[in-house]
């Protein structure tokens, strides 16, 4: 019994020693046919997290707000510092905006504001054309296209000819963003903006610009901000003449759920309309306000956002 007990036992060591030999064999073979058919088909990687917010301070960024999730957005500026000690330096006045966005889908979010500045209500889509991305589709930048539209809600000045459309304005944008590394993204934002009324006919409805900026990440929650939108320059035209480029520099401070960016900027208007073909501010004459932006967001469609 025990001679045939130890060779039972000989016979199943030996069987289990060949049997997981093989399978360890088939296993590699199997590995590295999935490895060979990963390099003919790679699969798509998206980048992300490109910059910390959806804005870099005041233009777009390629980022959104995720899908079924609903942003609160607040933003401020505080008045110019060259009101010197009487004024705080600027922080007796202030500007606000309040906005709410929301994630569609992936691809599109929309959002709604309203700004105290010149009591204008805003709307907006922003939308994905092209994702940068590596792997079976390698695609070396961001393509977002942002379209908004504003409406100034002042009272009319007495003979003023202010019709619900003469208060419209409406821009058009594209988003041409890359991150090159971890630690640094940059974009372009060409830009048309179009006002329905101006005040003098020699004044035009329509401004072009293009905006660029960049990133540049501090630690693992902040980040170095600046973006810059230059004027197509006209000729002839007072209105265009009494603004300036839009400079803006700051700082994106993370912390759980909130994105807290804090800047300078010669830019009292938060909405395109505003900072790109209206800025008044003026840096080399202290035309610099301080401003933030703090944002929270709240997941409203749960299967959406799964």
């Amino acid at each position: 019994m025990n001679k045939n007990y130890s060779f039972l036992s000989a016979f199943l060591l030996l069987f289990f020693t060949c049997f997981s030999s093989q399978f360890a064999f088939a296993q590699d073979d199997l590995d590295a046919l999935l490895d060979e058919q990963e390099k003919d088909n790679p699969k798509t990687a998206y980048t992300t997290a490109a910059y910390k917010s959806t804005r870099l301070i005041n233009l777009h960024t390629s980022e959104k707000v995720a899908k079924g999730a609903l942003e609160f957005r607040i933003s401020h500026r505080f008045g110019t510092l060259d009101g010197g000690g009487y004024e705080f330096f600027g922080l007796d006045q202030a500007t606000i905006r309040l906005g709410f966005e929301y994630g569609l889908s992936d691809r599109i979010m929309i959002g709604v504001g309203r700004n105290s500045f010149q009591k204008t209500y805003d709307g907006f889509v922003k939308a994905d054309l092209l994702r940068q991305s590596t792997g079976e589709k390698n695609m070396p930048i961001s393509v977002t296209y942002v379209g908004t539209a504003a409406i100034n809600t002042l009272k009319a000045n007495a003979g003023e000819d202010r019709t619900f459309a003469n208060r419209l304005a409406y821009t058009n944008q594209l988003i041409l963003s890359k991150k090159f590394s971890e630690g640094f993204s940059f974009l372009l934002a060409p830009s048309w903006v179009h006002r329905n009324l101006v005040p003098t006919e020699n004044d035009v409805n329509d401004i072009y610009a293009l905006g660029f900026g960049g990133r540049v990440k501090l630690t693992k929650r902040t980040s170095f901000n600046a973006e810059y939108v230059f004027r197509v320059p006209i000729e002839n035209s007072p209105l265009f003449d009494s603004y300036h480029n839009s400079l803006s520099v700051g700082f994106d401070i993370e912390t759980g759920g909130h994105v807290f960016q804090l800047h300078l900027t010669n830019s009292r208007s938060m909405i395109e309309k505003g900072f790109i073909a209206e800025t008044g501010g003026d840096w080399l004459d202290g035309g610099i306000h301080f401003g933030f932006n703090l944002t929270r967001e709240f997941v409203v469609n749960r299967k959406k956002f799964n």
